[in-house]
């Protein structure tokens, strides 16, 4: 049986480090600086409260991956990333329940080089699934 857990909310801003003055004085901790994922093209930021991470992402590119959502979307969450034992039986169990793959499972630097990737669901919007330090 496949088990998910919640490992962060992904919040999409424009700048990064506002948004990171933001969070701190919300009383969140900085639990990772900031890393730039250049495959991505994005800056990323990790940040915790109460058990709650946070993943702060902001495009340092037009062509960033998420330059089209922040157009959209501007500052928001906008992904819920779940840890998964097995990345591969994941995705092929989501989206034998309709959830689409829209790009390939990658290494995430701001993740220790864990691969990750993103689905999204008509009915759940987008997901993150990454793959628990132990399955790689």
């Amino acid at each position: 049986m496949l088990s998910f857990s919640v490992h962060h909310i992904g919040y999409l801003v424009k700048k990064i480090e506002k948004a990171k003055q933001t969070f701190l004085s919300l009383g969140y901790h900085i639990e990772q600086e900031t890393v730039i994922d250049d495959l991505r093209k994005v800056k990323i930021c990790f940040l915790i409260k109460d058990g709650y991470r946070i993943e702060l992402i902001s495009p340092v590119s037009a062509d960033s991956v998420v330059s089209g959502l922040m157009k959209k979307y501007k500052n928001s969450p906008y992904h819920i990333c779940y840890e998964t034992a097995g990345l591969e039986a994941s995705i092929a169990a989501l989206t034998a329940d309709g959830f689409i793959v829209i790009d390939t499972p990658t290494p995430a630097p701001a993740l220790g080089g864990r691969r990750v990737v993103f689905l999204t669901s008509a009915s759940a919007g987008m997901i993150e699934l990454l793959e628990t330090e132990t399955s790689a």
